[in-house]
């Protein structure tokens, strides 16, 4: 979770009377059930406030406070040549000679120089980076407390409250946000043909699929003898997934030339759901109104949100409220994917912008949306992240109103990248902006509304609302 410390919701039952997500929808709500390489440390992306899987930039998948752990490997060769030498490497990526204690710092210094993004005003460069580099290691560091102290202050001293050290209890803690419920980050990578393979660029150490034999660098070729070839990293993510200690059998391709091994893997998905839904009626019984209360983006909240849609609808909802009061973030692939299920195909979910090329990105819906009903979105000034991601999205393109109170502005991405002794840092890598070109990051979104208006006005706004240019 983000050390960030936010003030309580100021959104009161008086404010929004009958949907008050503290007095109702837990109680009423039914539960869905369901080397100094740093290319080859296991990351987590995240946006504070919650992680995010780093599903946001690539398929690679996102984390917030929930979150999923991957690897960053080297970029994939378009040869078809087998190096076994690599492979091996590869496949083993923390079998190495034991790190030293400044080869710990260094390992944190590099990731810091390779990605961080300064997004306040302390001119961070290079050049100074690498003068303090040479500071810490101008002499031993005796003990891996005294290393991890370092890390600490050479973090602080960036001036970002988001760019942080993890111990290595606090590092392990993120693993309920497995995307996969096994313990593995996928990325789509390009082929010599340009056809897109799946890779595993990323394991929980000890987790259940490096337990069962998986290893970083395999390509995965089915999922309980479905063919996944042609499949994004989410959606086979998404196959992946089931209930906690059920089995699910992969077969890999161990590196680029084989062999190919079918192995059974048992699943630890920790996550739990974060949807509430219920169904409402209003104006004396005439209107129906699905409410949908989004806790945080969690490796579930797209799959028990999609479920919770789907009855509504076969309930009789005819509007929908989606409410992010309270929800600091989490996985940013699955605010992703959960904007997409309100938007038509084309429509901009986000942009997003750092250093590296591969962060400037303009993230779009791909499919047709599950619903077109009109939507209300539930803000207040703990509404953060991902969260704003979602409501960004659905406000820019017309499809839903915000009510409630100002967003709190969270609009940086973290990536969560692990040492080799398993601690961890967390590292601004970039931010994001809406779909009409605002930067969200510290000065939030405003709702159209204070108070929660009738559905009548809803729609008459939505009619007249004009979206921005895209792209």
């Amino acid at each position: 979770m983000s050390s960030l410390i936010l003030n309580c919701s100021s959104c009161t039952s008086s404010s929004l009377p009958r949907l008050s997500p503290h007095k109702h929808s837990e109680q009423k709500a039914p539960i869905i059930q369901s080397n100094t390489n740093w290319a080859k440390k296991a990351v987590i992306n995240v946006l504070t406030g919650a992680l995010s899987f780093n599903l946001l930039l690539s398929s690679p998948l996102a984390l917030e406070s929930s979150s999923s752990v991957q690897s960053v490997p080297p970029s994939p060769s378009p040869s078809l040549t087998c190096h076994e030498g690599e492979d091996a490497a590869e496949s083993e990526p923390r079998q190495v000679v034991a790190k030293t204690n400044e080869g710990i710092v260094e390992e944190a210094w590099q990731i810091v120089n390779d990605s961080f993004l300064d997004t306040g005003r302390h001119r961070w460069t290079p050049q100074n980076w690498q003068r303090k580099r040479e500071d810490i290691l101008s002499s031993s560091i005796q003990t891996r407390s005294k290393a991890h102290g370092i890390i600490k202050r050479m973090l602080a001293s960036l001036g970002d409250p988001y760019t942080r050290f993890l111990s290595p209890a606090e590092f392990s803690k993120m693993a309920r946000y497995d995307m996969s419920g096994i313990g593995i980050n996928l990325r789509e990578v390009p082929d010599a043909n340009g056809v897109v393979t799946l890779k595993v660029l990323g394991l929980i150490l000890d987790g259940p699929a490096h337990s069962a034999g998986v290893r970083q660098g395999d390509e995965v070729l089915a999922v309980n003898g479905v063919d996944v070839r042609g499949k994004s990293a989410f959606e086979v993510s998404s196959l992946l997934q089931g209930p906690s200690e059920t089995f699910v059998t992969i077969e890999v391709k161990h590196g680029n030339c084989g062999p190919i091994e079918s192995i059974q893997v048992q699943r630890q998905l920790v996550a739990r759901t974060p949807v509430f839904y219920r169904l409402e009626h209003l104006d004396n019984g005439t209107t129906s109104v699905g409410y949908m209360r989004l806790k945080e983006f969690n490796a579930l909240a797209r799959k028990d949100l999609v479920t919770a849609m789907k009855r509504l609808q076969d309930m009789g909802a005819s509007y929908f409220i989606l409410d992010l009061r309270d929800n600091l973030g989490g996985l940013v692939q699955a605010g992703i994917e959960i904007a997409k299920l309100f938007l038509n195909e084309g429509e901009t979910i986000t942009y997003t912008v750092g250093r590296d090329p591969q962060y400037q990105k303009t993230i779009v819906a791909d499919n047709s949306p599950l619903v077109t009903a009109p939507v209300i979105v539930l803000v207040n000034n703990r509404t953060a992240s991902a969260s704003e991601i979602v409501a960004s999205a659905l406000h820019d393109n017309c499809r839903a109103v915000l009510v409630g109170e100002k967003t709190f502005g969270k609009g940086l991405i973290q990536s969560v990248y692990e040492l080799h002794d398993g601690s961890g840092v967390v590292v601004t890598i970039g931010k994001y902006v809406t779909p009409n070109h605002m930067d969200i990051n510290g000065n939030g979104i405003e709702p159209d509304y204070r108070n929660l208006p009738a559905w009548n006005d809803v729609t008459k706004h939505l009619s007249q609302c004009t979206m921005h240019p895209q792209g």
